[in-house]
């Protein structure tokens, strides 16, 4: 033992060097450690979501949305949205109805077309279960176009409404083509009522989940 540590205080004593300067790091060395592993710039994207208009007292709507986007770069697309649903009467509606006498003047949502650009500034990554990294993106979305509705009530009119849409989404990649697409979006229409005869502003609000397909012109 005596001699087990006379050899460990023999050993020579690790010491501090003195700190190396490296200079200053310039713009034109800083380099990316690792690129974007799923690329969209100068791809199209056909997306497919289905979803729900669940925040109006009287429908409620499952719809059906198909979308196609070209993106010119990796954040900033151009594209459309079609979409179809139908609005069924809710539980107060029906209440309203049935137990009162009153059948509320609503609207039901039909379809849309809209047109529009895409922003998406965040591409990341995360890590789940300390396993699997998921890379993702979110983006914005301000659109315009028309959308089509039908007044719940007979003779009500079925207005074609000018349309703003601003939305917000995600997609998460499942590989080079193939992705998870998450969208909520938020229609203003400017309506015309017949039974009225005045215009009003409605609001139709959308979860949307579905897939996305990519489609590239060139092979890397």
């Amino acid at each position: 033992m005596i001699a087990v540590l006379a050899a460990l205080f023999a050993l020579p004593v690790a010491r501090a060097q003195d700190p190396v300067d490296v200079g200053v790091v310039t713009d034109s060395e800083q380099a990316v450690v690792q690129p974007i592993l799923y690329p969209k710039a100068e791809t199209t994207e056909v997306t497919a979501t289905v979803g729900l208009l669940p925040f109006d007292v009287y429908t409620v709507a499952p719809t059906v949305q198909l979308g196609v986007v070209r993106h010119l770069d990796e954040a900033l697309a151009v594209g459309g949205v079609l979409g179809v649903g139908y609005g069924l009467k809710t539980a107060a509606y029906r209440h309203l109805e049935t137990d009162y006498g009153v059948a509320p003047y609503a609207f039901r949502y039909l379809g849309s077309v809209l047109g529009g650009v895409t922003w998406s500034p965040v591409y990341a990554k995360a890590n789940l279960d300390g396993a699997r990294i998921v890379h993702f993106d979110a983006y914005l979305a301000a659109r315009a176009g028309v959308s089509l509705e039908q007044s719940v009530l007979p003779g009500g009119g079925m207005p074609i409404a000018p349309t703003l849409s601003p939305a917000l989404g995600t997609r998460i990649f499942l590989g080079r083509n193939l992705g998870l697409h998450a969208e909520l979006r938020d229609d203003f229409l400017l309506e015309r009522r017949e039974l009225t005869r005045s215009l009003r502003l409605k609001q139709d609000a959308m979860v949307l989940l579905g897939i996305s397909i990519f489609y590239r012109s060139t092979t890397p």
